[in-house]
């Protein structure tokens, strides 16, 4: 029987040319962005309805900058201080882009939000990254 699939298999063989503390915010929120997104197409497919209409209105529901900012507020007293650290970084980065459907606020704790996720998968933090991506699922239910 073949083994279950972990994020140490080769499919993920590409780490980041640097450390990822020194890796700049954005770059951390660009990975983090296709981390959450995989995440959050993976939970939308596990639910009953698969009309790829409702899955992408589904997906949307969680992925926008107005979604990520509140689930970040969520996460905020859960983080440890390397987080709290890691987020502030993230929202303070320039991206030199803005959000079509955000304000410049949101728009921003989006990224940090991203940076955070980005951070904790680089650094391999498996068990912490699936507990705040689950905070963040619960907390666009309620």
């Amino acid at each position: 029987m073949k083994e279950p699939f972990s994020l140490d298999s080769d499919l993920f063989c590409f780490p980041p040319a640097k450390d990822p503390k020194q890796l700049n915010p954005i770059v951390l929120a660009y990975i983090g962005d296709a981390v959450y997104e995989v995440f959050i197409r993976q939970y939308v497919i596990s639910q009953a309805n698969h009309r790829p209409n409702h899955l992408h209105r589904l997906s949307t529901k969680y992925v926008s900058a107005k979604a990520q900012a509140k689930s970040l507020q969520v996460w905020m007293p859960l983080l440890t201080e390397e987080e709290t650290d890691i987020v502030k970084r993230g929202r303070n980065a320039k991206s030199g882009t803005t959000a079509k459907n955000a304000d410049v606020l949101e728009y921003r704790h989006s990224t940090a939000f991203e940076s955070l996720i980005g951070y904790l998968y680089y650094t391999k933090q498996f068990e912490r990254l699936q507990y705040l991506l689950m905070v963040s699922i619960e907390q666009n239910e309620a």
